[in-house]
């Protein structure tokens, strides 16, 4: 399998074999699938709640006696039959929404993602990427007080830059939490 090699400029200049095992690959559709379900419901947080008879402001008064009314029998205004009550089975936070993919699986799902790319001429290796050590640090050195995660890559904003010759304990002393 042949890719092309792309200069700074974005302009062919050669290719550059690539393993058959990786990019030659013929599309699996409902694998691709299963591991974008799963990455997607991977990635939900679980935030919605809702309010079961319990949790409803109501009083546990009766709302009128048990017979002679003529009306069919009633606790609480509070249950999940009536108007504003309570739901029977609510959404809680701790749902659990994830999916599990064995490795194999997620393997053969990004060899058949890039072996599409390839054929649809969507993947290109670049030849030479510099980026100048003041185009990663401008916010910085900027003084924006953003730290990049080692895990995730991710800014996080208001986080105390740790000194050279500070240890951990000393940098939570001021936190309060060592």
């Amino acid at each position: 399998m042949e890719l092309k090699l792309l200069n700074d400029k974005g302009e062919a200049v050669g290719t550059v074999s690539a393993a058959d095992e990786l990019f030659a690959r013929e599309y699996n559709e409902p694998l691709v699938h299963q591991v974008v379900v799963a990455y997607m419901a991977n990635a939900r947080l679980g935030t919605r709640k809702q309010k079961d008879r319990s949790e409803v402001k109501h009083s546990t008064r009766k709302p009128w006696r048990q017979k002679g009314t003529g009306r069919a029998r009633a606790g609480m205004t509070s249950s999940p039959l009536w108007r504003k009550g309570g739901k029977i089975f609510p959404n809680t936070p701790e749902e659990n929404f994830s999916h599990k993919v064995n490795r194999k699986m997620f393997r053969g799902a990004m060899a058949c993602i890039l072996s599409e790319l390839v054929r649809q001429d969507r993947l290109n290796v670049v030849e030479n990427f510099d980026v100048a050590k003041d185009q990663i640090g401008r916010r910085q050195a900027q003084g924006h007080g953003f730290i990049r995660s080692k895990c995730t890559g991710r800014d996080y904003p208001n986080q105390r830059k740790p000194d050279a010759g500070e240890s951990e304990s000393e940098k939570h002393a001021g936190d309060g939490a060592a």
